[in-house]
């Protein structure tokens, strides 16, 4: 993302839970519960904004800061989602996109 602004939150958070949702097979009925975390320097929208385009109307959502560790990754939505799956927990798939690749390159 290049800047802090509430359409480049809304479009990278679409395309991270539309990743999430996709990987893993999930449908809105599977998502119980959802943490979405920003770095400090986004702050113009809550990236929760884009979850009800996906149909997650029901979910409990909240919204934190990442802690500023300095070096850390810049403008990076991070979500943590809350599911019934019938996949093990190594068949789960933990999406890192963008940027956001070099802090788990293993998966």
């Amino acid at each position: 993302m290049d800047r802090d602004s509430p359409d480049e939150i809304i479009a990278a958070t679409d395309e991270l839970l539309h990743a999430l949702v996709a990987a893993n097979d999930l449908v809105p009925a599977d998502i119980v519960s959802a943490l979405f975390t920003v770095t400090e320097d986004l702050v113009s929208t809550f990236p929760a904004r884009a979850s009800r385009g996906h149909g997650w109307d029901h979910v409990a959502i909240m919204h934190a800061t990442e802690i500023p560790v300095p070096g850390s990754l810049p403008r990076c939505i991070r979500v943590l989602v809350h599911a019934y799956s019938p996949k093990t927990p190594p068949e789960i798939k933990h999406c890192y996109l963008r940027d956001a690749k070099v802090l788990r390159p293993d998966r």
